[in-house]
């Protein structure tokens, strides 16, 4: 049964996307939201973790946007999807885990 896991909090304040990842099967996905898309950027710890992680790993495009990331920043390995793409994600998994 694979799982949606959301991550909204930053890794530079809580260890939630460490935690995520670590508990993230390989047919899971996880979808960095709000402030969790701090992660995503190219150069951090966050991305080295991400590299080994065996779940497929999202970033919301919006949320980027809003805090002034651009799309340039993002890690390799990490796709960026919008509201749709959210939606589908959340769709085509069985549940959704939001790290809070």
């Amino acid at each position: 049964m694979s799982i949606l896991h959301t991550v909204n909090k930053s890794p530079f304040q809580k260890n939630d996307l460490t935690s995520c990842l670590a508990h993230a099967n390989d047919d899971d996905a996880v979808l960095m939201i709000e402030d969790g898309v701090y992660g995503a950027i190219k150069g951090t710890q966050a991305a080295s973790q991400i590299a080994a992680a065996g779940a497929t790993v999202f970033v919301l495009g919006v949320d980027l946007a809003a805090r002034g990331i651009s799309e340039d920043k993002v890690a390799d390995g990490v796709s960026v999807v919008g509201y749709d793409g959210f939606v589908k994600l959340a769709a085509e998994h069985h549940a959704v885990n939001s790290w809070l």
